[in-house]
């Protein structure tokens, strides 16, 4: 089940606070612990938005204003002009997170398209609902467009969402005119119906009360002041504006049921009679008495108005009769707490067109496709960040090495160790490079000077006497910084080793082979990498340490690898990787992978596992339901096991090559305590994500 909806406006003045009030009502139902996240906001200084201010203070929720939002719409404005989407995202998932802990589900709302780049809008709300893994619930309106128009925008919609790899949940096309309602319906079922998975699809009809602005939002939104009625204005909605431009005999004919008057203020006849009409019975009520021009009301006027106790309210504005006409164009209707039979109507709307059995259903079923790359990465480093741990680092001059450690610093996730043969020479190219590293914080160790270098010499002498190591020869290994680091980790002096940036990986992880040995029922070390591809990630195995397995060892690394996607928060689901899928494929190297995939299912027969099976069916859904309908595996793979290094290397290097793909590792299983190795061509990224998973190792001993 998601924790999270993401209801997403594809225009502005859609109606959204419609949808959001049903959904939190219906959510309520099932829980008292429901918060509420609207990342971005378009607020006003010194001013709280309207619409989250209404969630909040309506339905009595615990959170803080300040904890419901990230950005304003300016400061989101300003970081993507500079690039900073990454930034932007980050920032997103970081505040969504810290409300998560406090509540069983979360209710999102994207941003409200009143920008310039609505493309770019759209791209952003895509990337924080697929960050979230929330499912998408899209909202448009049906006001002054035809069915067909209406139903076509959200279509194009609901396939770009789902391009992204967003899964929309339910589509609604809010503020729809009541004699239209049927006929919006009809296409909107037509059109959208065959998308699949039943999606709940709705069509809410128009209510002018509901998109009528409140006198009290006509006079927040005009600076007016307010002469008369200010207790009423948030109980009197407009239903139109008219403006008074003719003598009263002509004018008393164009007034209708909660209009808003404009009139001059020196126009008293106007004034008098329009109020004398809202009093007749043969006329209708007026909702207000809007007077522009900055005049005040002669004296007598204002005598003879505060004697009547009208129950109209009369509003003065500064600017003249035309211009304040335009202004009132751009007055927008917001429900508010102040006028609770408008929430009401509001709700009554959502219950009456919205299937909630459907709806509710498509929430609880829903499963994010995959953990995205961001959110992993965050993930990581709040694991990391629960118990520090001590990394090694034997290649402590390397210039990556030296930003990584910068970078680790900044994050404050881990405390660090280098190693090199002159600690002056390191804190030199550092002073030099400029890099902000607190030396006091970091250590940097000579294994030749260490005061633990005769302890580990002879400790490494009594692990390999057996095998014919002399005590010179011990003393010669240990001023190799690999033996030096992993001797370190054995002991207990650091939790934990990567390196590889400069040395092979059989100089890295040999040292481990020899005296950390495997755990406990382990019989073979492998690898894996964690893909992070553009929206979720993948677990390779074995990229990086076994030539060519046999099924038993294959199996082991299945099930192995599992347990590292697991212990990273990847749910598992196993692809055993060969030329064929399924039973069709013959052949010395197809029979060893189904072989292996029997030896597996046999030993984990908890875990989904799959084999053999190409790699095409094994990730992409449409080849996986088409090759393998059957299989639960088939098309959602998020652990694929090669059936050799060379196809597995090659593999990870060309997705990681073509794609933009991050990859991190190799990070190995089956030691006792973590030794990960790096690639020579890593980046300063690559360490710094190595780094951290190999603190969460050394957490989970």
């Amino acid at each position: 089940m998601s924790n999270s909806v993401f209801i997403s406006t594809i225009e502005p003045n859609s109606g959204k606070s419609l949808i959001s009030l049903g959904l939190m009502e219906l959510l309520l139902r099932k829980s008292d612990k429901i918060g509420y996240f609207r990342p971005i906001i378009k607020a006003k200084p010194n001013r709280k938005d309207s619409h989250t201010d209404l969630i909040l203070s309506y339905f009595n929720l615990t959170q803080t204003y300040e904890d419901t939002y990230v950005f304003s719409s300016e400061e989101v404005n300003t970081m993507l002009g500079s690039g900073q989407m990454e930034q932007v995202i980050d920032k997103i998932i970081d505040q969504y997170k810290k409300i998560e802990k406090d509540f069983d589900f979360i209710l999102v709302e994207g941003t409200d398209f009143v920008g310039e780049n609505i493309a770019f809008e759209f791209e952003l709300n895509a990337a924080i609902a697929k960050n979230l893994g929330s499912p998408v619930l899209i909202v448009s309106s049906g006001q002054d467009k035809t069915p067909t128009d209406a139903t076509s925008t959200l279509k194009y919609a609901l396939d770009s969402f789902e391009v992204e790899e967003c899964e929309v949940i339910g589509a609604i096309i809010n503020r729809v005119k009541e004699e239209e309602h049927d006929a919006f319906k009809t296409v909107l079922k037509k059109k959208l119906g065959g998308t699949g998975k039943n999606k709940e699809l709705a069509v809410i009809p128009n209510n002018i009360l509901l998109s009528s602005p409140s006198v009290a939002e006509v006079a927040e939104q005009l600076n007016a002041k307010i002469l008369f009625g200010e207790d009423i204005i948030h109980q009197k909605s407009v239903y139109r504006y008219s403006v008074a431009g003719m003598t009263l005999a002509n004018y008393l004919t164009f007034i209708t049921e909660n209009c808003a008057v404009i009139a001059s203020a020196d126009r008293a006849e106007i004034i008098m009679g329009s109020l004398q009409a809202h009093l007749s019975d043969t006329y209708p009520n007026i909702s207000a008495l809007i007077l522009t021009g900055g005049f005040d009301l002669p004296e007598s006027i204002y005598k003879l108005l505060k004697g009547l106790n009208t129950s109209v309210p009369i509003l003065k504005v500064s600017p003249n009769t035309f211009q304040t006409a335009i202004h009132l164009n751009d007055v927008k209707s917001n429900l508010s707490v102040k006028n609770p039979d408008k929430i009401k109507l509001a709700l009554k709307y959502f219950n009456d067109q919205i299937d909630a059995t459907n709806l509710e259903t498509k929430i609880i079923d829903f499963r994010p496709r995959g953990m995205t790359p961001k959110m992993f990465k965050y993930t990581l480093n709040q694991k990391a960040r629960t118990k520090k741990m001590h990394i090694v680092l034997p290649e402590g001059n390397d210039d990556r090495i030296l930003k990584a450690t910068e970078m680790l610093q900044t994050l404050d996730l881990v405390q660090l160790t280098l190693l090199y043969r002159d600690p002056e020479q390191v804190i030199q190219k550092i002073k030099e490079a400029s890099l902000n590293i607190d030396l006091d914080k970091v250590n940097i160790v000579a294994p030749a000077s260490s005061p633990k270098f005769a302890q580990y010499v002879k400790q490494l002498y009594a692990y390999r006497q057996a095998k014919g190591l002399t005590l010179a020869a011990a003393e010669d290994l240990m001023n190799d910084v690999s033996y030096f680091g992993t001797m370190m980790v054995q002991l207990g002096d650091a939790d934990g080793m990567v390196s590889g940036a400069v040395n092979t990986t059989q100089h890295t992880i040999r040292p481990a082979l020899q005296f950390v040995k495997t755990k406990p029922g382990i019989k073979v070390v492998s690898s894996v990498f964690f893909m992070c591809l553009d929206n979720r990630v993948l677990v390779y195995g074995d990229c990086a340490v076994n030539p060519n397995p046999t099924a038993e060892q294959l199996a082991e690394i299945a099930i192995s690898s599992a347990q590292t996607a697991k212990a990273f928060g990847v749910e598992p689901k196993i692809a055993m990787l060969s030329y064929s899928s399924g039973a069709s494929g013959k052949g010395e190297e197809v029979e060893k992978v189904r072989h292996a995939t029997a030896i597996a299912k046999e030993m984990a027969p908890d875990l989904l596992i799959e084999g053999p099976i190409q790699y095409d069916a094994a990730v992409d859904p449409v080849v996986g339901k088409k090759k393998m309908p059957d299989s639960q595996v088939a098309g959602q793979a998020t652990v694929l096991i090669f059936p050799d290094l060379n196809t597995g290397n090659n593999t990870y290097k060309a997705v990681q090559r073509e794609t933009g793909a991050i990859a991190i590792g190799p990070v190995l299983q089956g030691l006792n305590k973590p030794v990960n190795d790096l690639s020579r061509g890593c980046t300063v990224e690559d360490i710094v994500n190595t780094v951290v998973i190999t603190a969460i190792q050394s957490q989970m001993k």
